[in-house]
């Protein structure tokens, strides 16, 4: 199998801030100031052709900070990542310019993709009839709805044809008929052998689209495999932290939030073949 993404020893550092003044005294001194906050540390992982994986973990644990890290939208703090191919990455905001009209975030986003004009030109009407959002398309998208946000950005990443694509709980808004669509394109982008990383805290979508799982346990993999393995740990670990009173649920909240501050461990690269 070809190895379209490769992560490696990933890590992404924020600096939490108290006040704006420690934001200044950050910049100004030299070693810096605020407290670290690591929303990855160490994470490697290999993706291959053909793969449809599914990030999975709770709140804070870092999904859309790897998607987007995995996407190219932000770098990370150290560590590597190697795709094969041009990557999109379809949000619910998508990266739409909220002051300019849809037809006028079509133009744009695919120009950033390094399209021509007569290009986009051919492409436009698909794109149009695949977002379905009517006569919206001429007005401001700030005048959209999430859903009818969701649908333009899904509609122009699928149609320029991406290698690697990754969405980041863009199903989770809009109707059912425009879902079956989306998946109906993910299901044939997975027939031709493209990468698909898919962010969704509903575990039926993941089951039902997905042939592996990743699940990130408050910045780290916690497990990486076929998703009839990943998932239903990952399950009975939500079961469990339910069952936990308010004050365990606390507590380990601030244990995992400590450690996240704290130095971090570098791990070797994973893999599905080493676990």
């Amino acid at each position: 199998m070809k190895e379209t993404v490769v992560v490696q020893n990933v890590f992404k550092r924020y600096k939490m801030y108290q006040s704006p003044k420690e934001r200044i005294l950050d910049i100004l001194l030299p070693g810096g100031y605020g407290e670290d906050f690591y929303a990855l540390r160490g994470v490697s992982f290999t993706a291959y052709q053909g793969d449809v994986i599914g990030l999975v973990g709770m709140n804070g644990s870092g999904k859309s900070t790897l998607s987007n890290i995995i996407g190219g939208v932000i770098p990370p703090t150290s560590g590597t990542v190697e795709r094969a191919g041009q990557t999109a990455v379809i949000a619910i905001s998508s990266g739409l310019n909220n002051q300019l009209t849809g037809r006028e975030n079509i133009e744009l986003k695919c120009l950033m993709l390094g399209f021509k004009r007569r290009e986009i030109r051919e492409m436009e009407e698909e794109i149009i009839d695949f977002a379905d959002v009517g006569s919206f398309i001429d007005q401001p998208v700030k005048k959209y709805s999430s859903g009818m946000k969701s649908r333009l950005g899904f509609a122009i990443s699928v149609t320029v044809d991406p290698d690697i694509l990754v969405i980041d709980e863009a199903l989770s808004v809009g109707d059912q008929v425009f879902a079956q669509k989306s998946k109906n394109k993910m299901f044939e982008f997975k027939d031709r052998g493209k990468t698909i990383f898919f962010v969704s805290h509903s575990m039926g979508q993941i089951k039902e689209f997905c042939d592996q799982a990743l699940w990130l346990q408050y910045g780290e993999i916690r497990e990486y495999g076929p998703v009839q393995e990943v998932i239903p740990a990952y399950e009975r670990f939500l079961k469990q932290y339910r069952e936990m009173s308010h004050e365990e649920q606390r507590r380990f909240r601030e244990e995992v939030l400590q450690k996240q501050s704290g130095p971090a461990v570098v791990h070797p690269l994973r893999t599905r073949e080493s676990g």
